[in-house]
């Protein structure tokens, strides 16, 4: 099987992308649609063997990908990165900046050294990839950045420090978008809510519960897919967002818009888009 894509399959034909956090769960996801719509891929990782393994998973399925070991927190190590990328495939025409990652814990009980470490990861990471991908490439030849945040508008009760980050990469892709929206570069973001992805592993065991209710307070009645934020991203990437640039989209089956104080009945006709052919289900929804 291949990746079965809503755009068509040579849509980014001869372009190259970065996709960060590219060797797992969204980000794996998303490289792999773009790689079935012609691009080429450079997965981007702090572990090697995550990278290397859909590297080779994009190559079996007639892909082209390149895997590179980076901690977007450190500078030095983003911009050999970048420059790295630039060497091997030529060129850059976007970035997919969707590394991140928290953990769950009241604001009193995070300290300096967990809030800095959660900032770092999801905001500072961001920018110092998007900065050095514009300053390297993309100001002299335009291309487009997507920002991965989450639903953190009304807070992030238990996460803190990831919706402070978050909220922090909104202002940012909106600040860039103005900054170098005249050398043709185009910079927004995406919000998923609750997706069923791998991530969903990482939580500890009493947080199952509540993890397996989440798409009970989504008015369409389930958590979303992998594929229906990597297609928004394809999107947003894509030249059918041209004149998109600064904005933020909400993938969340509207669980943002004020459903906590709206009683949902019964759900009917939310199908789920999947075109993920090697999407797994999280252990914590298919667990007995």
């Amino acid at each position: 099987m291949s990746y079965q894509s809503v755009f068509h399959p040579e849509l980014f034909k001869g372009q190259t992308f970065i996709v960060t956090g590219g060797g797992s769960g969204i980000g794996r996801c998303t490289a792999h649609e773009l790689a079935a719509l012609g691009a080429r891929i450079a997965l981007v990782g702090r572990k090697a063997e995550k990278v290397e393994t859909v590297k080779a998973e994009i190559e079996e399925d007639g892909g082209i990908a390149s895997a590179h070991v980076c901690d977007i927190r450190e500078e030095d190590s983003v911009k050999a990165t970048v420059a790295a990328i630039l060497e091997e495939h030529g060129g850059l025409n976007g970035v997919v900046n969707n590394a991140g990652g928290q953990f769950p814990s009241p604001l009193t009980g995070i300290n300096q050294k967990g809030w800095e470490a959660v900032v770092r990861t999801n905001l500072t990471g961001g920018f110092l990839m998007a900065r050095e991908a514009y300053t390297q490439a993309l100001a002299k030849t335009g291309g487009a950045i997507v920002n991965i945040v989450a639903d953190m508008w009304g807070g992030m009760p238990g996460m803190g420090h990831s919706g402070a980050a978050r909220a922090g990469m909104v202002n940012f892709t909106q600040t860039a978008a103005v900054e170098w929206g005249t050398s043709g570069v185009r910079v927004n973001a995406v919000a998923p809510g609750w997706i069923a992805s791998s991530g969903m592993d990482n939580y500890p065991e009493q947080m199952k519960e509540w993890i397996r209710s989440l798409g009970d307070n989504v008015p369409i009645k389930r958590m979303g897919t992998e594929s229906e934020v990597s297609a928004a991203i394809c999107f947003l990437l894509s030249p059918g967002a041209a004149f998109i640039s600064g904005d933020c989209l909400r993938i969340d089956g509207g669980a943002s818009q004020g459903g906590r104080m709206w009683p949902f009945p019964k759900a009917k006709n939310n199908e789920p888009f999947n075109g993920f052919h090697r999407a797994t289900t999280p252990k914590v929804l298919s667990d007995d």
